[in-house]
This record gives structure tokens, sequence and C-alpha cells, in this order.
């Protein structure tokens, strides 16, 4: 835990903040029914990782896919060359049926596309994706963009899913926003929160 303050003791009215495991909490926002979130401000050479976590994401539309997108002029556009790897674990609710395996369909080989790093979303009441994304150095005007994400799935066919993406932006252009969106549909409701890890 960090304390902060620019005046003479650690709680005067200057300037206070909490950092909990180097984590600083810089932007938020819930989705009401939105086509989608976009961090368009926050993201520069701050902080060499940034981390996005979401919390009871909802479509609005069933079985569609969660995704990203990464933009190098402010959000003009989210159109970033990538490539990418994606591998899930699924297990149903009535213990039905499991699997393992690597989803060659939901990766990207040098492609501008969305990428998905959840799938086959479920949209009942109670279905949501909760996990987090780690994009490091997106400031940097030398090496590509890495990035790696886990999250966790309710599926429309009521499974679990545990979904694994990682890969890099393929650009030496730096990345200064983010948007997630559905594959298809709004997002109906859940919350992105955006930190930058300290001391990386």
């Amino acid at each position: 835990m960090a304390f902060i303050s620019s005046g003479t003791t650690i709680l005067d009215n200057g300037a206070f903040s909490v950092g909990l495991g180097g984590l600083v909490l810089l932007s938020e926002q819930t989705a009401s029914n939105s086509a989608s979130i976009s961090f368009t401000s926050g993201i520069d050479s701050t902080y060499d990782i940034y981390k996005f976590e979401f919390i009871n994401i909802h479509p609005a539309t069933d079985n569609v896919n969660f995704t990203f997108n990464l933009s190098t002029n402010g959000g003009s556009t989210y159109a970033v060359t990538k490539t990418t790897t994606a591998f899930r674990a699924i297990h149903a609710e009535s213990d039905a049926g499991t699997g393992l395996g690597y989803e060659a369909s939901l990766d990207l080989a040098q492609s501008t596309a969305f990428q998905p790093i959840a799938s086959e979303v479920g949209a009942d009441n109670d279905q949501n994706v909760g996990g987090y994304l780690h994009l490091f150095n997106p400031s940097s005007t030398t090496y590509v963009k890495h990035y790696i994400s886990t999250a966790n799935t309710s599926l429309a066919t009521n499974y679990t899913e545990n979904f694994f993406s990682a890969g890099y932006a393929n650009t030496t252009s730096a990345v200064n926003a983010i948007r997630f969106q559905m594959s298809s549909g709004n997002i109906g409701a859940g919350t992105i929160k955006m930190y930058g890890i300290k001391g990386s």
C-alpha cells in the first residue's frame, strides 16, 4: 500500500491516493446497453503496464464474443494489426462435458479485426464475463505491444469457460486508446476499470 501526499504530512489537505499491489485506478466506465466501451485518454508513457478489469460484463445479445481492439490515433480508428493466440477450458453445469483446446477460429494472424477475449457469452439474466487484460508498454515507439488476457464466462450453452488470449499489436507506433465491444449487439451492462501498474 502506498500513500502519497503533496503537503507536509501524509494526511493533510494535499493530494492523497492509495495504490494496492502497485495498481493505480485511472478510469472506469459502466455500460448501459452500450455499443462499446472505449478508453481514449490516460494511456501514455506514465505507466509501462496497463490493466483492464472486466466486471459483470453482460451482453444484450445471446451467444456473442467479447472483443477488443487498439488505436494509435486517440480512438479515431480501431484497426491495429495483431497476431494472437486463443485457447480455452470448458465445463458443463450438468457435468455432462468438459474440454480443453486451442481455438484456431478465435485467433488472428496479421489482422486488424477485433480480437475475442471471451467467447459464446450467454445473455440469460445471470450470465456474464469477469476477467482482465494486461497491455504492456503501449507508448513504445521501438517495440510491438504485447497483451495477455484471461476471462471466465457463463456460456450460452450453460458451460463455464476459462478463455485465454495473448499476442501482440504489430506496430511501432504508440498505442493510446482501446475499445471493448461484443461481436454482435450491445454491452447490456457491466463495468471496465483501467489501472496503471506502478514500478513497472
